[in-house]
């Protein structure tokens, strides 16, 4: 993400040395910036890792192809992206970010960072939507949300992202010296970002799962309550819908536990324009990037068909016969 203000460097950055004129890249470098490049090249690989089992698994396992499944592939495409292009974009910034060309190097860090945090956004907002048919109004969720609509809601996700992202491009960006940010020099333009792609998105979300919270408790005491079977099986959600929605929403607060810190900060000093280390900023943006390996070990954790799955995936048995057939428990 790119960030409005001035800031300057108030800590020794671990893998550079200052003869008081300039910055040089150290040719023995210190154990914190080995284990700098070491801590995040590991976050960059298993979020690569992580998402292509998730992509392997709803693409090879036709038990997986549900409109929901899809959702979830595309949400895993851009954290594959970003651990693909975004993390060792980053990662070059953070450790080595006095040897690059300014102007270039922050417009393409920005906008594919933009790029693929509004898709992982626009796509929660779609499973979101998903969960609530599934939820609230299930005798007409399939009719309302088939692989067609599952489709289209990817396109626009990823089509409003592209705009996003090349508006970025073109927009203002100022790089100071070594040792200041990688910034966009236009407070409106700023907040306007925050406001279209975080917080409204957002409060969409919370909105949609709280009404969702509030008919699941409705439908659970309805089960406690009622001895009419046909009233049970015609009105109330299988437990199988009632914990993928509890899952995704977890997915949906880890999401919010790692982007609402950054944006908050981005918000608050786009305003202030102050003096902040570059190390605080590297640093909520990293914890931003780790969202994307998080996901896939929620899958994993709540899921046992996805967990079935990674596990053929891993042992190699997709590779030994066609087993896409195969029921995944």
């Amino acid at each position: 993400m790119t960030v409005n203000g001035t800031y300057s460097v108030i800590d020794t950055h671990p893998c550079y040395v200052s003869d008081n004129t300039r910055y040089v890249f150290t040719s023995n470098p210190s154990i914190i910036c080995v284990l700098l490049y070491i801590f995040l090249g590991l976050l960059s690989f298993a979020t690569v890792c992580g998402n292509l089992l998730v992509i392997i698994s709803v693409i090879y396992f036709k038990q997986l192809h549900t409109p929901t499944n899809y959702l979830i592939l595309s949400l895993a495409v851009a954290d594959l992206f970003v651990g693909v292009l975004v993390c060792p974009f980053s990662m070059a910034f953070t450790v080595t970010f006095c040897r690059y060309n300014a102007a270039l190097f922050c417009k393409v860090r920005g906008s594919i960072d933009v790029t693929l945090s509004t898709t992982s956004i626009l796509n929660l907002c779609c499973i979101s939507i998903d969960r609530y048919y599934a939820i609230c109004q299930p005798l007409i969720y399939k009719t309302k949300i088939n692989d067609r609509v599952s489709g289209i809601m990817i396109l626009l996700s990823w089509a409003i992202a592209a705009v996003v992202g090349i508006s970025v491009m073109v927009a203002s960006f100022y790089r100071g010296k070594c040792g200041k940010g990688c910034l966009i020099d236009a407070v409106l333009e700023t907040v306007m970002s925050c406001v279209f792609c975080f917080y409204i998105p957002v409060i969409v979300m919370l909105t949609i799962y709280l009404k969702i919270f509030i008919v699941a408790r409705k439908q659970a005491f309805s089960i406690h309550n009622t001895t009419c079977q046909s009233t049970k099986s015609g009105a109330v959600v299988s437990k199988m819908e009632r914990k993928a929605t509890k899952t995704l929403a977890i997915v949906m607060g880890a999401f919010l536990l790692c982007w609402t810190p950054f944006f908050f900060s981005l918000t608050f000093l786009s305003f202030i324009r102050g003096s902040v280390p570059l190390s605080a900023i590297e640093t909520l943006n990293w914890i931003t990037l780790s969202n994307s390996m998080l996901n896939p070990f929620i899958y994993a954790f709540f899921y046992s068909w996805f967990r079935a799955a990674f596990k053929m995936i891993i042992s190699g048995k997709i590779f030994q016969g066609d087993i896409s057939n195969s029921k995944l428990l």
